[in-house]
């Protein structure tokens, strides 16, 4: 059956296929997922690549093979399948890649009320009676139903975010021929706006542009058909459409660390003095803007297993990725990028003026974007990074997730990847000379040995 540790990663399967994930591994993990959650009812959906549908259809095979009745949802995004969780209380399974190109697939699954499930919380589990084969059920099969939750998906959303004050605005909406193309006209319905759809037609091989907006120059069709149309804002968002990225009216690419403050900054108005969890390689303006408007600001490491433990351990309202995945307690502690992009209309259209005004305020610092470098002997090259800083005056260090270094007006974090010979550089500083300054000499010294 393959090498299924290569499938089974720390938060979900993603693999090639047919070479590494096929619907025998698929029909298998259905009954495997039954066995270890002892579900009834499983709710499944699914992304657009044609490999999608097939991989659904024969999860739900394996799952009704094992007595559990079998709720399909068709087509939708990942947070549709997390609104499909928590609001029927059923453990789900999303059928998609995300960004990765056209020849991935993959599953992302969670219990019932989306609560996400990872190598330490089943996904080991499943993975290993995969391999060792399901045992037959005593008993009758289950049923496989169909059932369209797209509109009370994007009802649901309107709900928790006050579109009362809106004003007519232009949006350009870049779906890069994933999901958003399925959800963003649902959600966006029966609101003032004027849509300028890029790329909605759903086409899994991604003919114009990798669906993969945190990386710049999957924008920049987003940037320019802005500027193009006059629009007041361009969303973008990723394959599976639960990130969503954002670029002003001049065509600016808005930071997400922006985006995590604003959503803050509001959800602290509805719940006064709460907890609010981002991850260390948000900006610092993050943690200022939470604690300036009566929050608590809890800071974890990256990754999304981390935000929502946190989330659930702290009841946090509000929890902020820079990699612009936005989780909401309102929102069975889950992701959604829609979510965040309404509430991104709703403080622009509340007020007159251009997008760039209203989060001039979010963005105080500058930053150096994720750098990646290649390094054969990762702890040495943070052991270089280390004696040459944490000497300095004033300098702080600590270890939450990689190694974060600290002084007067500038901040660096080291986190060397989990899967790929790279150390991944962020730093930001007061102005752009200062995070220059720190981000070429960390950056000559975690390279220096490798050039050699």
């Amino acid at each position: 059956m393959g090498d299924l540790a290569k499938i089974f990663k720390a938060y979900d399967v993603r693999g090639v296929v047919p070479d590494e994930f096929d619907e025998e591994i698929a029909e298998a993990t259905g009954a495997a997922f039954v066995r270890v959650t002892g579900a009834a009812r499983v709710v499944t959906a699914h992304d657009m690549r044609a490999s999608s549908a097939p991989l659904a259809a024969a999860f739900a095979r394996g799952a009704a093979s094992q007595g559990a009745d079998v709720l399909e949802a068709g087509l939708g995004s990942t947070d549709l399948l997390y609104y499909a969780s928590g609001s029927l209380d059923l453990p789900g399974v999303m059928f998609t890649a995300s960004h990765n190109p056209a020849r991935y697939n993959g599953m992302k699954m969670c219990r019932e009320g989306a609560r996400p499930i990872s190598q330490d919380t089943g996904l080991r589990e499943i993975r290993d009676l995969v391999a060792e084969g399901v045992p037959a059920h005593d008993g009758p099969a289950g049923t496989v139903e169909r059932r369209d939750l797209l509109q009370g998906y994007a009802d649901h959303l309107k709900t928790l975010v006050n579109l009362e004050g809106l004003r007519p605005l232009k949006v350009v909406v870049d779906a890069g021929n994933g999901m958003g193309g399925h959800t963003v006209p649902a959600v966006f319905a029966g609101l003032p706006l004027e849509v300028v759809p890029l790329y909605f037609e759903l086409d899994g091989t991604f003919p114009n542009h990798e669906a993969n907006p945190i990386e710049p120059e999957n924008l920049r069709d987003l940037q320019a058909a802005v500027l193009e149309h006059g629009a007041d804002l361009g969303l973008a968002f990723d394959g599976d459409a639960d990130r969503c990225f954002a670029v002003d009216e001049a065509g600016r690419i808005v930071s997400p660390s922006a985006i995590t403050a604003l959503v803050a900054e509001r959800e602290l108005a509805k719940h006064p003095g709460a907890n609010v969890v981002h991850n260390l390689i948000t900006s610092r303006a993050v943690p200022e803007i939470i604690r300036e408007n009566g929050g608590v600001p809890v800071r974890t490491r990256v990754g999304h297993s981390f935000i929502k433990k946190t989330m659930a351990d702290t009841g946090a309202v509000f929890g902020g990725e820079h990699s612009a995945h936005f989780y909401f307690r309102d929102f069975w502690f889950a992701d959604s990028g829609m979510l965040a992009a309404l509430h991104v209309l709703a403080a622009l259209g509340e007020q007159d003026g251009p997008l760039s005004a209203l989060l001039k305020s979010y963005d105080r610092y500058t930053a150096s974007g994720e750098i990646n470098s290649e390094v054969a002997d990762q702890a040495a090259a943070v052991a270089r990074v280390a004696e040459a800083f944490a000497g300095r005056p004033g300098v702080e260090v600590d270890e939450l997730d990689g190694t974060t270094f600290t002084g007067d007006g500038w901040w660096f974090n080291l986190r060397a990847s989990n899967t790929e010979p790279l150390l991944r550089l962020n730093a930001e500083a007061g102005d752009e000379h200062t995070m220059a300054a720190i981000r070429d000499e960390v950056l000559s010294i975690v390279r220096r040995e490798e050039e050699k």
